[in-house]
């Protein structure tokens, strides 16, 4: 990606620790003994109901952040329907596949990542969200939520969540065309899939809570993208609401 205001404020306004923070050495030592459990593995995911579910008005209605989560698991059925709601394919127009969120020249820069943690079927890991197929990609394998909720500026019910998604931004998608001002269409298009997913997850009865204060660097690293090329710019907690 080509140097530019809209990457130096990408750089100047992330949340990053002190060079020797107390645990750092411990952060990355285990960071890097999960990301040890490669995995490269593809899981077709349910068919999303496209029809049914609860009326629009009733879900923004009771849409609230919950930070309190039973530790119950969620069904696949439940994730691939969170997942098309934010991002997942609608019409095939020529050579775009369009989506249920707008997006700027409807190119769609936000990518989605999934940190499992208890969901009924898939192994705790990261996985990465293919709207083309409705399917998963399995990244790595293992239990990330402490890693996860310590980079979230110890905001510990990210550790709670059944699962966790982490909202990029591939830049290059967005600025080839529109340049700088691209990175205003990617932030806005971020809101638009979070706001899906948050819909969706109520009216599925999960609760969501949305998540901006993060270190960047840290996600990044957990995610093993390239922020000069993709980086992370959200996260949406989700699971099932504490009574």
């Amino acid at each position: 990606m080509r140097e530019g205001i809209g990457h130096q404020f990408q750089l100047e306004t992330k949340y990053q620790r002190e060079p020797y923070s107390p645990g750092a050495l411990e952060r990355q030592k285990k960071r890097e003994r999960l990301k040890e459990k490669l995995v490269d593995r593809v899981i077709p995911l349910p068919a999303p109901d496209r029809e049914n579910g609860w009326p629009l008005f009733r879900a923004m209605n009771t849409r609230r952040s919950v930070r309190e989560y039973q530790k119950k698991p969620v069904s696949l059925e439940a994730l691939s329907q969170v997942l098309w709601a934010a991002a997942g394919v609608t019409l095939k127009a020529g050579d775009f596949l369009l989506r249920t969120a707008p997006s700027a020249g409807a190119l769609y820069p936000v990518d989605i990542y999934v940190f499992a943690r208890e969901v009924v079927g898939l192994a705790p890991g990261l996985y990465h969200f293919v709207p083309a197929n409705q399917s998963l990609r399995q990244r790595y394998e293992g239990d990330f939520s402490e890693l996860l909720a310590d980079a979230a500026l110890n905001q510990d019910f990210l550790a709670e969540a059944s699962f966790v998604l982490v909202f990029t931004a591939v830049f290059e998608r967005t600025t080839w065309k529109y340049g700088a001002r691209g990175f205003r269409y990617i932030y806005l298009d971020a809101g638009h899939v979070a706001q899906n997913a948050s819909l969706a997850a109520v009216s599925l009865g999960l609760g969501s809570c949305p998540v901006a204060a993060f270190f960047d660097d840290e996600i990044n690293s957990l995610l093993g993208v390239n922020p000069a090329r993709e980086s992370a710019i959200y996260l949406l907690a989700v699971g099932w609401p504490r009574p």
